[in-house]
């Protein structure tokens, strides 16, 4: 199947065996779809199923996809590129598990295990015996942190479920941009429309899938409503799932903090007229583009994050929400500035694209919520924004 025509420039070609993989992501998806009712597969779905699929799905498949080192990886996260990144989150975390009087910290989709592997030590260091676990729903990046990880073991323990009466710090970076999130687009007659996919028209098209719509149900129509103006032509994401996640850490917390760092805006900003195609975003081999119905299976599909319905789904929860700033202000409260002195100008760099407003600095933001924290956490000392929320 030639998708040569359609593909955004610059991507490079596909090797013979992705391109087999490519062809059974492929048939998965048809036929996925072929057995909906009406043939429409809503975009949430197609997204969880690109990424998620056992065996096919992107983080479900084997190829690589954090590193900085072209071709081989798709994306660099900040504990990839620098060991600081870590180290420095770790004095905010040894701060939680005091005020929570835990030992314990929780990881959601750890990724290649490099956060884990830069933290630990300083914990350790601090006199913190600290019990590391990771849930990780992928089962290739399991296997890979537990190889990374092997030198913590047993402190590291990778859990199947969610734990009950959870006591500690939770970790969740770059997680909830990659939870499949609802398309929607405003008609011109002011009706919301979801936005899915089904199988292509024309047998003479190079990609077997294409965009369709239908118009989105009542609580799906009154909840995007209520956040935002009839804005026809405008299309844009709304991470129901997100939403769900952080109200069921209502369930499970019953003292201590989640830390939630990702790239994302405040809901004015988020559906801010000028943001008019939204923030779907696809990443491969360090290539970006806007195309998810290409390489499904092969690439990242990520949206940004509302951190304002985040906010509300914890108070929802019963959560306190403590603190919301840039990724770059809260490394710096954190103290990575004491760390820069016996850097050298190579390390110098990396650490400028953590805090740099034109790159991940100002882009990433940090959100902590928790329940029973009582003291300022030292992240959001300055600069803290919850007021923009």
């Amino acid at each position: 199947m030639n998708t040569t025509s359609l593909l955004p420039p610059g991507l490079p070609p596909l090797e013979d065996h992705l391109v087999k993989h490519l062809h059974a992501m492929h048939s998965h998806l048809a036929d996925a779809i072929s057995a909906m009712p009406d043939g429409f597969m809503p975009f949430e779905q197609w997204m969880d199923l690109a990424l998620y699929a056992p065996g096919l799905g992107y983080y479900a498949a084997g190829n690589t996809k954090f590193g900085g080192v072209l071709p081989t990886g798709d994306f660099t996260t900040a504990p990839e590129s620098t060991p600081l990144f870590g180290q420095t989150l770790a004095r905010q975390v040894a701060q939680i598990l005091q005020l929570s009087n835990s030992t314990t910290v929780l990881e959601f989709g750890a990724g290649s295990g490099a956060l884990a592997a830069s933290l630990i030590p300083v914990l350790r260091d601090a006199g913190i015996p600290v019990c590391y676990q990771i849930l990780e729903v992928s089962a290739d990046l399991r296997a890979r942190q537990q190889e990374r990880l092997a030198d913590f073991a047993p402190d590291v323990v990778w859990l199947d479920t969610l734990p009950v009466g959870f006591a500690g710090c939770v970790l969740a970076n770059e997680v909830l941009d990659a939870m499949p999130a609802t398309l929607f687009q405003w008609a011109a007659d002011g009706q919301v429309m979801e936005v899915g996919v089904r199988l292509s028209a024309s047998a003479d098209q190079a990609l077997p899938f294409e965009f369709a719509q239908r118009a989105a149900s009542p609580p799906l129509s009154h909840t995007i409503s209520a956040r935002m103006p009839a804005l026809p032509g405008y299309q844009s994401e709304i991470n129901l799932r997100a939403e769900a996640w952080m109200r069921h850490i209502g369930d499970w917390l019953e003292r201590g903090a989640a830390l939630l760092i990702d790239y994302g805006f405040p809901q004015r900003e988020y559906y801010h007229p000028q943001r008019a195609e939204g923030t779907l975003m696809c990443h491969f081999r360090h290539h970006a583009h806007s195309q998810p119905l290409i390489y499904p299976g092969l690439q990242d599909i990520t949206a940004h994050v509302d951190f304002t319905a985040m906010a509300d789904a914890a108070l929802d929860a019963g959560l306190q929400v403590l603190g919301y700033t840039s990724q770059a202000r809260f490394l710096m409260n954190a103290g990575i500035a004491d760390l820069l002195v016996t850097q050298s100008p190579a390390a110098l760099s990396t650490v400028q694209k953590l805090l740099s407003e034109a790159e991940m600095g100002e882009l990433f933001k940090v959100l902590a919520v928790g329940r029973h924290i009582d003291e300022g956490l030292i992240g959001f000392q300055r600069g803290d924004r919850r007021d923009r929320l």
